[in-house]
């Protein structure tokens, strides 16, 4: 009798093994706000997609240009759902005394409008090569009273994004409007792009409906 519920347990956990093998593979990149909405992408796929985002934070398109292929790597991803933005639209300042020496006042801007664009257009052309299905998620609300980011810019650089994205025939996941619609209690703090667990998991759920139409779900 041991021996014959043994040979059913390891019947079970191959058959398991290989059915979380065959599950559609998703790819997440963004920044901090995709570090918080992943765990919520991953419970609401549970069973159906494996849900994997890289190491770190994808910070800016330059960034994203010389880490894409390591992200990439060599896993077939069936989709992809990926974001720059906050980044590029920062201005920063070696003196300023705000997290990330944010500083819109003194500071340089990490990425031109007119760069943040061209930058786009390479790595959707270099994404579009893995054969996934693409998903760009415009980049989230920039809040009145954040430090280095000028409140407005976070739409023109979606614009932006939004003319590669037509370019390319990438599926846009908007992300800005959702955000826009949230109420300061969602926000960590004023003036702080960044979200409390229930904002997160908003904008979970949203990626993960992005994801499940992609894949026919």
């Amino acid at each position: 009798m041991k021996k014959k519920v043994g040979l059913l347990l390891s019947f079970w956990l191959l058959s398991s093994s290989l059915w979380a093998k065959d599950l559609p593979k998703a790819l997440l990149i963004g920044d901090s706000i995709s570090i918080g909405y992943t765990p919520h992408v991953v419970a609401a796929l549970k069973g159906q997609v494996e849900v994997i985002r890289h190491r770190g934070n994808a910070q800016h398109t330059g960034t994203g240009l010389k880490m894409l292929d390591r992200w990439v790597g060599k896993t077939q991803w069936d989709v992809i759902h990926f974001n720059w933005g906050l980044w590029d639209l920062c201005y920063r300042h070696p003196q300023s005394k705000s997290q990330g020496g944010r500083d819109k006042a003194r500071g340089t801007l990490t990425t031109s409008l007119e760069q943040y664009e061209k930058n786009l257009d390479e790595l959707a052309s270099r994404l579009k090569k893995t054969k996934a299905k693409l998903i760009w998620a415009h980049t989230s609300t920039v809040p009145e009273g954040e430090a280095g980011r000028k409140v407005g810019d976070d739409d023109k650089y979606n614009e932006a994004a939004a003319r590669v994205m037509k370019k390319h025939g990438i599926e846009i996941n908007d992300l800005n409007t959702l955000t826009d619609s949230f109420p300061v209690e969602l926000f960590t703090a004023p003036g702080n792009v960044h979200f409390k667990t229930e904002g997160s998991k908003e904008l979970g759920q949203a990626v993960a409906v992005k994801i499940a139409e992609a894949l026919d779900l």
